[in-house]
Formats: structure tokens, C-alpha cells, sequence
């Protein structure tokens, strides 16, 4: 290799990246976080228009319905050890839709299991959590006042 070409001459650069770089794989990932993706967004409909039909919700209780089971079964496939295999299938795919979120809040509790699941795990887990769910409960609070105030 002529390292003074490699610098001076754009076409003998490109042909030797060319020949180092490896191939994309960037059809092969795409078509698999489509394909993942678009099967968890199939688990989420088919569990709101099941709740929606079992158990007569509305259709905006049945995507509450939804996303819990959604959020729980991403957590429980999270904690042993699924969840991160279909992440390394799919990538962006298994993380956009609202199973990214509950991998995120359960991936780095997982790292104090060993100090137990109470005081290790379940401390970790809340502590977390613990800024979402303040944010979350503050935030209905104030949309409750100002919802009883000014439409009711």
C-alpha cells in the first residue's frame, strides 16, 4: 500500500476502502426491524381489539390495556434474557415502539440482582423509574385541576 497515494489520490482511496470495509448489511437490517417492529405493533393491535371485544372497553381503555401488556411482557422477556436477543435481531425495531421504554427501565435494575430482588433489583428498578413515574403522577394532578377548573 503507497501511503503517499492513499492521501493524494481520491480513486486509489476509494478502491482500498472498498477492499478493507466490509459489506453493508444495511437491506438485511432494515428488513428486519420492519419486520419485528411491524410484529410487535400487530401483538399490540390484536391486544386492544381483543380487550375491546372480551372484555366491552372502549377503544382508548383497550389501548391502555394494550401497552400495560405491552410493558409487561417486554420487562418479563427483558429480565430473562429475550429481549436482548430480539434487540440484536431487530435493532430500532424492537426499541421504537413503547417495548423500548420498558427495556430501558428494566435493563440497568438488572445489573443490582445479585444484591437481591427486594433491596437490589426492586430499589434499582424504582429508583429508575422513580423520575418517570413523579413527572407522570405530577403531570395528572395538574391536567386534573385544570381539567375540573376550566371544562367542568
Amino acid at each position: 500500500m503507497n501511503r503517499q497515494r492513499v492521501h493524494t489520490d481520491p480513486e486509489y482511496y476509494s478502491k482500498m476502502t472498498d477492499r478493507f470495509s466490509p459489506p453493508s448489511k444495511f437491506g438485511k437490517c432494515l428488513l428486519r426491524a420492519f419486520w419485528v417492529g411491524g410484529v410487535i405493533c400487530l401483538l399490540g393491535q390484536g391486544i386492544a381489539d381483543g380487550g375491546a371485544a372480551l372484555f366491552k372497553l372502549s377503544s382508548r381503555d383497550a389501548s391502555s390495556l394494550a401497552s400495560i401488556v405491552l410493558v409487561f411482557i417486554t420487562a418479563l422477556l427483558t429480565g430473562v434474557g429475550v429481549f436482548d436477543k430480539i434487540g440484536r435481531y431487530a435493532g430500532a425495531g424492537s426499541f421504537v415502539p413503547i417495548t423500548g421504554f420498558a427495556n430501558a427501565m428494566v435493563s440497568p435494575a438488572l445489573e443490582y440482582r445479585r444484591e437481591g430482588l427486594v433491596l437490589g433489583l426492586g430499589a434499582k428498578l424504582f429508583t429508575i423509574a422513580g423520575p418517570v413515574l413523579v413527572y407522570g403522577v405530577s403531570a395528572s394532578v395538574i391536567y386534573g385541576i385544570i381539567y375540573a377548573l376550566f371544562v367542568h
